[in-house]
């Protein structure tokens, strides 16, 4: 987890270690500021932001929103608590650990079916980051070349891109093999695909394998799902909605300082992660502003974090009739636009 004064960190330049940076979860969400100005406040307010994985790039604009103090200046003292293959992020979140929480368009919608209380309130990838890699020189041109193929995906797969692959593809179940993180399967199977981030396992792949794998980013074919969303409890946001925009706005805020200068956010993201290396680092930035993940669609006139109602129908649409969710389902009831579409002028301002 990550809380740090921001003139402390700016002052010695570097993350000392131990016990007395490292801050407990708090459910302080509910109990403070009345405010309706995002100013900041005499006493900041400490709050949780929860991560869906280990500290990298992909969660830059968190971390840097912390190193430069604009959580800070909104009146907020916040403390990003890494993520890893075991968190339950919906268990957290609404067991008061965490005040905010990384989610994903698909498990937004299935707690609505299942009657959770969370709502997503901003988008900050337009595009999922998710990708099947396949080896070069093996015929595979296009997705629909991996049909039959074995392919290594993650469990979570099963409810979020597979249905997918297997509506529009015609993917079926026998091609499904359990990927546990690890290149190794793949790499010692030419005839395979995998999964990834884009951002992340081509580098690892290239660096292992010795070859530049074929990359398939599924939001260029089709897959419509935003992606590193900003979700919390509805309770915290019938309550205290000024807290919500607050903790919206700095953490866009962040993205964009992020994109132009990563330096301080990427020092606090190698304390929570020490694995964490400068190439990787680099390298998932290039990826991220090649393929615009945060900054195309919308969010080019609107800004990082825009949602729109279009694209949560298309996406529920889609995934409903792969018989991911209920025809019935009120997927509206996943999301709402109060938080965000300000244009980027707000957010570079």
């Amino acid at each position: 987890m990550t809380r740090l004064n921001r003139r402390r960190f700016i002052q010695y330049g570097s993350l000392a270690a131990g016990t007395g940076l490292l801050a407990a979860c708090t459910n302080s969400a509910e109990v403070t500021t009345t405010s309706t100005e995002s100013e900041p406040t005499a006493e900041l307010q400490s709050i949780t932001f929860g991560t869906n994985w280990y500290a990298q790039a992909e969660h830059g604009g968190f971390y840097q929103a912390v190193a430069t103090g604009i959580y800070e200046d909104y009146g907020l003292d916040v403390t990003v608590q890494m993520g890893g293959p075991q968190v339950n992020g919906t268990q957290l979140l609404m067991g008061n650990a965490v005040d905010f929480f990384m989610g994903y368009t698909s498990d937004a919608i299935k707690a609505v079916e299942e009657g959770i209380p969370k709502r997503t309130v901003a988008a900050i990838f337009q595009k999922d980051p998710q990708i099947l890699i396949a080896h070069p020189d093996q015929g595979v041109k296009d997705l629909a070349d991996l049909a039959g193929k074995p392919i290594f995906i993650s469990k979570a797969a099963n409810v979020t891109y597979w249905p997918f692959l297997a509506a529009k593809y015609g993917f079926t179940d026998d091609m499904k093999r359990n990927y546990n993180f690890n290149p190794g399967p793949f790499l010692a199977d030419k005839n395979s695909a995998q999964q990834g981030y884009l951002s992340s396992e081509p580098l690892a792949i290239a660096k292992e394998g010795g070859f530049e794998p074929m990359v398939f980013l599924l939001a260029d074919h089709g897959y419509s799902a935003y992606a590193t969303t900003i979700e919390t409890r509805q309770e915290i946001i019938d309550n205290n909605p000024d807290l919500v925009q607050r903790f919206v706005d700095a953490s866009i805020k962040g993205w964009y300082s992020y994109f132009d200068d990563p330096t301080l956010g990427n020092q606090l993201i190698k304390q929570d992660n020490p694995e964490m290396t400068d190439e990787q680092l680099a390298y998932s930035l290039e990826k991220m502003q090649e393929y615009g993940l945060a900054t195309a669609g919308d969010a080019e006139t609107q800004g990082i974090g825009a949602m729109t109602n279009e694209r949560w129908k298309t996406f529920f649409e889609e995934m409903a009739a792969a018989g991911v969710f209920q025809a019935e389902t009120d997927y509206t009831q996943a999301f709402t636009l109060d938080f965000v579409n300000k244009g980027v002028e707000f957010y570079q301002s």
